[in-house]
């Protein structure tokens, strides 16, 4: 087994500048989803094709990377004053440890600057754990504490990544899922692996999968500007995701195994389920999840007769507050599934939860699973409890295959 720890005192300069980068990029996306459109119809008689709109997006986009990372600055001058308050001993003493088990079509990285593992070039798959931490904060722990869920979340660090066979991690499951079989969970795009591994540590938290919980880490650039890079990765990515699913079925039996994705995550998802159908029709699964799913809604309106006959359940989280998904739609050309709308009824065999009436977690409103403690029950209901949304007793019905979230303090009619 290969082991990388990281001994280093808690640099933090990084989590705070990352907050002052995610906070930033958010106003972009909200910009641009907001203004795009205008500028695309603006160009069109130059540039009409979807293959043209990519390309000026993506200059657009990396200028505005060029000048986030710039404000890193910031984060930094910030993190000096934080520094200045709690004693250095207090401010590293370190907590509440989170074991990630995980699959990865990784590169193996050079130890860099920051300490890197995995890369984001195409490998063979490999498996493990990372092991991720958060920090003792002193004396500005109730301002920390008190803060957005998206900048808590952002004061956690991967401090130990191990690395084995995929087998010994599919048979630790085994030991440790006595319940339920586990929820495997494939992330979006601009996700690196320390990244990755901080935010399926979070869902693993807040949908309380912990012993039951399995990241699928894709080679996502963990860059801004490298949607199209990020989507040929994925796709390449779909046979290796229908093996996993297949060998979990495997291994945990007919109608126990849990599939989640997030965003462009959840696209490979509804690909490798359709290959899985394929290749063993008489296969079954427990539930679905869709969350926030950047994909073509009548693409996966055809694929979805095939994906429901090996599933007990199917669900898709959406929202009217995602500002990521909107600028989607506006580079591709047509809405997305996770975007909430009447379109969502015609979907036959699945149940569609509505969020936007639970209000935003975060700046972009994509980021709900990771963040929201509502979702957070919602999902430990469907995953753990294999509850249906009738059954689900935050939820409001509002058509034959469709729900809304409460807000809090609202009560469910009977």
């Amino acid at each position: 087994m290969q082991t990388r720890t990281s001994n280093r005192a808690p640099d933090w300069r990084r989590p705070l500048s990352d907050i002052a980068l995610q906070a930033l990029t958010a106003s972009c996306v909200n910009m641009l989803s907001g203004h795009a459109d205008r500028v695309f119809k603006a160009v069109s008689p130059a540039v009409p094709t979807i293959e043209s709109k990519a390309i000026i997006l993506r200059c657009i986009m990396r200028f505005l990377t060029s000048i986030l990372l710039r404000a890193i600055s910031v984060g930094s001058l910030a993190a000096a004053f934080m520094i200045a308050f709690p004693s250095t001993s207090t401010a590293q003493a370190e907590s509440h440890e989170r074991q990630v088990p995980f699959l990865t079509l990784r590169n193996l990285a050079e130890a860099d600057g920051g300490g890197r593992f995995f890369g984001d070039e195409r490998s063979h798959l490999r498996a493990g754990w990372c092991r991720v931490r958060d920090l003792e904060l002193g004396s500005i722990a109730p301002l920390a504490n008190s803060a957005p869920a998206f900048i808590r979340g952002q004061l956690l660090r991967v401090d130990e990544i191990r690395v084995t066979r995929s087998s010994v991690v599919l048979d630790a499951l085994q030991d440790s899922a006595s319940k339920n079989a586990p929820a495997i969970y494939v992330h979006g795009y601009y996700i690196d692996f320390d990244k990755g591994c901080r935010r399926a540590a979070l869902l693993q938290e807040n949908a309380s999968l912990t012993d039951r919980f399995l990241w699928f880490s894709w080679p996502s650039d963990g860059d801004l500007a490298n949607y199209m890079r990020d989507e040929a990765d994925l796709y390449w990515s779909v046979l290796d995701l229908a093996d996993a699913i297949i060998e979990l079925e495997r291994r945990f039996g007919s109608g126990a195994v849990d599939v989640v994705g997030h965003s462009l995550g959840a696209r490979g998802v509804a690909l490798a389920l359709y290959e899985v159908a394929y290749r063993r029709p008489d296969i079954r699964l427990d539930a679905i999840v869709l969350l926030a799913p950047d994909m073509d809604f009548a693409i996966f309106q055809r694929l979805l007769p095939r994906i429901s006959l090996i599933a007990r359940n199917v669900t898709i989280y959406v929202t009217d507050a995602d500002r990521p998904l909107a600028l989607s739609a506006q580079l591709h050309g047509y809405p997305r599934l996770g975007e909430a709308g009447d379109h969502l009824e015609t979907l036959s065999g699945v149940e569609v939860i509505d969020l936007s009436d639970i209000g935003s977690e975060g700046p972009t409103g994509h980021l709900y699973h990771v963040y929201s403690k509502a979702v957070g029950k919602d999902l430990s209901q469907l995953l753990n409890d294999g509850r249906h949304a009738a059954e689900r007793r935050n939820l409001i019905q509002t058509g034959p295959n469709s729900w809304k979230m409460r807000k809090a303090g609202v009560s469910v009619p009977d």
